[in-house]
């Protein structure tokens, strides 16, 4: 039942395969195309994904994996369990150069980058003026003389209109700061065993390589590769930033260890809803603050004193007051809650609205989070989800669901 409900609720929050039908034969089955796919962005490694058996869908204007072979439960749990490999250069990476590339980029978020030690980073938020979230992403202050930016493939755009715009008006103030968008690949090796996985494949010791720190450094040969522990499944993992051209090769080496397998966007949904992490446009966007976000943490002591960040005269007064509604996790049981689930109170009014849901494979549990009046936002306090039009019991649940597995060193 489980798996069945999975599958369903994947399907109804991930983007559809993407073929269409062009028609029937004569034994009543469809000839299918991959007609869309042409219009679609496709990573370097697009026809290894096809090779590998991997099933196609539209994301965020890009043709992606959303999963493989195994079933999603299946590589959710080996995730979980050994170690995956997710296909992630549809994210934008960039590299901010100058004498006040630092000054630039806080001018844009809400984080404190000042303070960053070489070659550690942090995750933090573009802003708008009104305080809302334009995007969430990862700066590294690289002991190289640039910052590494990674941010999200569905506002690549939106991002780099908004910093070159920036970029213009601070060379126009005579300021000394240049913007590079990298055409690298990126791929994300997520899981227990990543570190014995890897280790095999550089000459730098990974136990000195602890959460949110990066290194440049050979990779199974490779040379130009930036690995940097983070990641977006809540366990111990690396993002591996490599040339295009080695990306298939790195891929295939990095198989070969029989921990290892491929995983697709239906895993990465899941395992990051576990780990209580936001996905932009479904938890997050420009009519969310960072305070009603719960995300207050990104937010610099610095800067929330220099009040100094796009937004930050809204933002900063709702840190000491209370706002109209927070982000909170849910656990149900019953059917699995989707987006745009109702949240009710106890005695069936409507308190707000779920953004991400579906089965947990570790809880045998229906996690979700969404949006609900403050005043019902506390841990342990009994709600309502409404699916099918039926009232099921819910309860508001600390997240993340599952205990995340950050490398924090020895």
């Amino acid at each position: 039942m489980l798996a069945r409900a999975f599958a369903k609720g994947l399907c109804n929050r991930l983007p559809r395969e993407t073929t269409r039908t062009v028609g029937l034969g004569a034994t009543g089955r469809q000839d299918r195309q991959a007609s869309t796919e042409v219009a679609l962005k496709k990573t370097p490694l697009y026809d290894f994904h096809r090779a590998q058996g991997g099933k196609m869908v539209e994301f965020a204007g890009w043709s992606m994996p959303v999963q493989y072979k195994d079933s999603h439960i299946n590589s959710h749990m080996h995730t979980r369990q050994h170690c995956s490999i997710f296909d992630v250069s549809h994210m934008l990476q960039s590299k901010v150069f100058g004498r006040d590339r630092v000054k630039f980029i806080e001018s844009l978020i809400v984080g404190d980058i000042a303070e960053l030690k070489d070659n550690q980073g942090t995750l933090s938020l573009f802003t708008n003026t009104k305080g809302g979230i334009m995007d969430d992403l990862i700066v590294t202050k690289t002991d190289q003389g640039y910052l590494y930016v990674v941010s999200n493939a569905g506002c690549v755009d939106k991002d780099s209109a908004h910093m070159q715009a920036r970029l213009q008006e601070f060379k126009a103030a005579g300021h000394d700061v240049d913007l590079e968008f990298m055409e690298e690949s990126l791929i994300a090796l997520q899981g227990p065993s990543m570190a014995q996985v890897l280790q095999k494949g550089v000459g730098d010791d990974l136990r000195r390589l602890t959460f949110m720190t990066s290194v440049l450094t050979p990779v199974f040969g490779i040379q130009g590769c930036r690995v940097t522990r983070c990641g977006y499944t809540g366990e111990d993992g690396v993002e591996i930033s490599i040339p295009s051209g080695d990306v298939v090769s790195l891929t295939e080496k990095l198989l070969a260890d029989s921990e290892v397998k491929l995983a697709g966007l239906g895993a990465r949904d899941s395992l990051r809803l576990e780990a209580g992490l936001c996905l932009y446009g479904n938890d997050i966007d420009e009519t969310t603050t960072p305070v009603e976000a719960s995300l207050v943490w990104t937010i610099g002591k610095r800067r929330r004193q220099a009040r100094d960040f796009p937004g930050a005269d809204i933002i900063v007064p709702q840190i000491k007051s209370k706002t109209q509604r927070k982000r909170v996790g849910v656990i149900s049981t019953g059917p699995p809650v989707r987006q745009h689930t109702p949240i009710l109170s106890s005695d069936g009014r409507v308190i707000g609205e779920v953004t991400s849901g579906c089965p947990s494979p570790c809880l045998k549990q229906n996690v979700a989070m969404g949006y609900v009046e403050a005043g019902f936002s506390k841990v342990g306090t009994s709600i309502q989800v409404e699916v099918r039009k039926k009232a099921v019991p819910a309860v508001v649940s600390k997240m993340p669901f599952v205990p995340t597995k950050y490398y924090m060193g020895q």
